[in-house]
């Protein structure tokens, strides 16, 4: 079994597919369990989010990234013994690895320690000023590199999500439309995953997103 949460943007975190392994229902049930909860579009945009995975044959798929507060009402009406001790599970991962956090058990944000090791790099220069032109050259490609981080992601989603619930609100014609919708954005901008688009192009993929249609709505 995979590890049931991680941390994503220094906040701790799971998603449906783990939840759905966990606790031994279909994906789409679980999906499905989330969105039928009837909270408030205030807790639902602080605690659930859409997200995407790619499986094992390369095809992309909707899932949920929920916080400790949304996944602690999504299996309330999860009921029985077992579930009771995966319950007892999730609260001790989550406990735990608020812990390390609190810790300052964490990675570097991906930017300043890719800087700060180009910086150990140029620092041995003999010259101050050659030294400094290149800090400058790197800062910028790396600028130019980067990726998105967990709130510009978080932006992205909500994107594709009020496009693709502009056409339609059925579930399994939203999943197809999202799908589609991933995989374009994946081919206009030449990248693996959405996540793989770079934070410069982060505007002009919004702007594609807005003016998005799909080949065919049902």
């Amino acid at each position: 079994m995979n590890d049931l949460v991680f941390v994503q943007d220094q906040q701790v975190v799971t998603d449906s597919l783990t939840v759905a392994e966990t606790f031994g229902k279909r994906h789409d049930r679980v999906m499905q369990d989330v969105r039928t909860l009837n909270c408030s579009n205030e807790f639902s945009l602080h605690h659930f989010v859409e997200s995407a995975y790619t499986n094992e044959r390369g095809r992309e798929y909707p899932k949920i990234i929920m916080t400790e507060q949304g996944f602690t009402l999504l299996v309330m009406s999860y009921t029985g013994k077992e579930a009771m001790r995966f319950k007892e599970q999730y609260i001790k991962a989550f406990h735990d690895m608020r812990e390390k956090l609190n810790n300052n058990v964490h990675v570097l944000d991906e930017r300043q320690s890719i800087i700060q090791s180009m910086k150990l790099t140029v620092e041995t220069a003999e010259k101050q000023e050659a030294t400094e032109q290149k800090v400058a050259l790197l800062e910028r490609k790396v600028d130019e590199q980067i990726t998105l981080d967990y709130g510009e992601q978080r932006r992205f989603q909500k994107g594709v999500a009020k496009r693709v619930y502009n056409f339609t609100s059925d579930q399994d014609e939203a999943s197809r439309l999202f799908r589609e919708l991933y995989r374009d954005v994946k081919d206009r901008f030449g990248v693996a995953s959405y996540k793989d688009v770079k934070r410069k192009d982060l505007q002009q993929a919004l702007n594609y997103i807005e003016h998005w249609l799909p080949r065919q709505v049902s």
